[in-house]
């Protein structure tokens, strides 16, 4: 009886130990499964978080590398400017320049794989975008990156004349649907819907024309040049005509997008560069394109105060900086080719200057802060015009 007795107590033992065990084996599971879930969420929500604060305008960075990247390209080129600076310059080892190049093209890559999915989860604010009248105009900013990229690759990348083709046309044809939409408007919605609409971003799609026609020139489709630099062209007179009058901009801009007016010396800037290569040389017409962007920047340059607002907190915006100067250095390098003058070596010096420490300074900039691009009060451009546009319309109406 006793026998029995203890083998009842030492079964019930067993019993609780495995059942125990069971339970803690159970409740790790749970926990285990739990902290999954809470990883899982917020990834989503980081996920959510930044495809909802992504906008066109990011493609700024995009622009400004690319803008650099041509430019050293240029620098390494063949010359025959034989001043000792240029000369110094022409030693700018290629594989820095492919660094460069390559670091502009992931940058991009995952800039449009970003937009992509945001195309694809919220197609909505990407109608939003294009429905904008600032918006719609960050929507040429893609294709002309890759138009840049594109003009300013590597020897190795497109052996293939047929790759340079079909890559120009793939990032061309959507520059010439948009075209269609922006110009479209201006012609049928009254007198009046420019100069409502028009502001500094609108250059974007004058610049956009004149780099398709740059690159179209490259490739020996002088037609299809000289049709991509007159339409770009013939928009930029009606355009500059309508915001000269109003030269500040600020009426339509938030403080944020003040960088923006910089777009008013590289539409000029980037139309030389165009010209001269359908025109095959740095001529006159380049020239008086060249002086006008560069009349354009002074009178930005030596009004500092405008831009004091903008400056006070990092966003990305700032970049719009970047891509201007780096056209205007060019174009600038392009003249002291032509000229080859002391005077000419001298401003070709300090433009480049410029644009590569604004350029390497908004690396570090963006490097140093980049949670700030994603965070609430850093928003889309988009939503702070429409508020700002609703808030008008109210205090209008009362």
């Amino acid at each position: 009886m006793a026998i029995v007795t203890s083998q009842t107590v030492l079964q019930l033992v067993v019993d609780s130990t495995v059942s125990h065990t069971s339970s803690i084996d159970s409740t790790h599971q749970i926990q285990c499964s739990s902290l999954s879930t809470i990883v899982a969420r917020r990834i989503k929500e980081s996920f959510t978080t930044v495809l909802t604060k992504f906008h066109a305008g990011y493609f700024r960075v995009s622009l400004s590398l690319g803008g650099q990247a041509l430019l050293w390209k240029t620098l390494i080129g063949p010359t025959d400017n034989k001043s000792t600076f240029r000369l110094a310059l022409h030693t700018f080892h290629p594989k820095a320049f492919t660094l460069l190049w390559s670091f502009a093209l992931v940058t991009l890559v995952l800039l449009s794989i970003l937009y992509l999915l945001r195309c694809l989860f919220y197609f909505k604010m990407v109608k939003d975008e294009f429905l904008h009248h600032v918006g719609v105009n960050y929507l040429f900013a893609p294709s002309i990156s890759w138009l840049l990229l594109l003009q300013s690759a590597p020897f190795f990348c497109f052996n293939n004349p047929y790759t340079y083709v079909v890559v120009w046309l793939f990032f061309a044809v959507p520059i010439v649907l948009l075209d269609v939409k922006i110009y479209g408007q201006w012609f049928t919605k009254g007198k009046k819907i420019l100069s409502a609409i028009a502001n500094p971003t609108s250059h974007l799609s004058v610049i956009a024309n004149l780099v398709g026609a740059q690159a179209a020139a490259n490739m020996g489709w002088n037609e299809s040049a000289i049709c991509f630099f007159s339409l770009g062209m013939v928009h930029y007179l009606v355009l500059f005509v309508t915001l000269y009058q109003r030269f500040s901009g600020t009426d339509l801009l938030p403080t944020m997008l003040r960088p923006a007016l910089f777009l008013y010396f590289a539409a000029p800037s980037m139309a030389s560069l165009a010209w001269q290569s359908i025109a095959g040389s740095f001529d006159t017409a380049s020239k008086m394109l060249f002086f006008l962007s560069l009349f354009l920047f002074m009178s930005l340059v030596l009004r500092p105060t405008l831009f004091k607002r903008s400056m006070r907190r990092f966003n990305v915006a700032w970049w719009a900086f970047s891509f201007p100067l780096s056209m205007l250095a060019l174009a600038s390098m392009e003249y002291a080719e032509e000229v080859k003058s002391d005077a000419a070596n001298l401003l070709m010096l300090l433009l480049l200057t410029s644009s590569v420490i604004v350029s390497v300074g908004l690396i570090i900039f963006s490097l140093l802060n980049t949670p700030i691009l994603v965070l609430p009060h850093n928003s889309d451009p988009i939503s702070s015009l429409q508020t700002l546009r609703s808030n008008s319309t109210t205090t209008a109406s009362v």
